[in-house]
């Protein structure tokens, strides 16, 4: 029988995935690579680019949340430039690579930013980015925008000076569905206590259930709905100056 830790693998993939996309990545870089981790808050990737020149970038304002139901506690890492993601001070081509992630949502104009990574990046640099599709408010004040789509990406990134390798979703319609089970089975916990004959209960016992986790994980492999996803990883490369 699957134990608890065994059913949070499989409700967690949000992270997993893209901490899995990231490492994946980091491997494919050569030693030396300069990179700028946009955003890096905590620096929870540094260990992955222990190989290259890793520097950071955030502007440093967050002071975590303590409302809500995605309270959360944060604290920066040391950044190297604590400064606005559209004004970042380093010449052009600076960088063999950027990563960015989970962080256009939190600017108010997001194409600057991306406008500002292709001015940082050398020719034929990399971009590393992922942002969410479907999520909950989140570190507010400064959770702006509900998502972003293929076709932004494919809209924008192109009219800025990238190719775009790939844009993959991280989960599709039953994996955000399991994720958000997950979610409401937690809240009503939370504020709810029903004996254990009460259909309630026979519910959420079975809503947080390894099996169900493990039904739904299948479901998305076998019924692919593309017009649903937590978000996206992306992988571009800037194709020349101009920006």
């Amino acid at each position: 029988m699957k134990n608890g830790s065994d059913r949070q693998d499989l409700v967690g993939f949000n992270q997993r995935n893209r901490d899995e996309w990231i490492a994946v990545k980091a491997k494919s870089l050569a030693n030396g690579t300069r990179i700028l981790d946009v955003g890096a808050g905590q620096a929870r990737y540094r260990p992955l680019f222990s190989h290259c020149e890793y520097r950071t970038q955030d502007f440093g304002s967050y002071a975590g949340t303590s409302e809500g139901l995605l309270k959360e506690k944060w604290i920066y890492t040391s950044l190297d430039y604590s400064c606005d993601a559209t004004a970042i001070p380093v010449e052009m081509n600076s960088f063999d690579a950027v990563l960015c992630t989970e962080v256009l949502e939190h600017v108010p104009e997001p194409i600057a930013v991306l406008k500002e990574l292709g001015r940082i990046l050398r020719p034929n640099g990399r971009l590393f980015l992922s942002a969410p599709l479907g999520s909950g408010l989140h570190q507010q004040p400064y959770h702006f925008y509900g998502g972003f789509t293929p076709h932004f990406y494919h809209r924008i990134l192109p009219e800025l000076g990238f190719r775009i390798v790939s844009v993959e979703p991280n989960g599709r319609f039953f994996r955000m569905l399991l994720q958000e089970l997950s979610r409401g089975v937690s809240i009503i916990r939370l504020h709810r206590s029903y004996p254990r004959w009460h259909p309630a209960e026979w519910f959420l016992r079975a809503a947080s259930s390894y099996w169900v986790a493990e039904w739904f994980t299948k479901l998305d492999e076998e019924l692919p709905i593309d017009e649903f996803t937590v978000g996206y990883h992306v992988e571009a490369i800037k194709a020349s100056d101009g920006l």
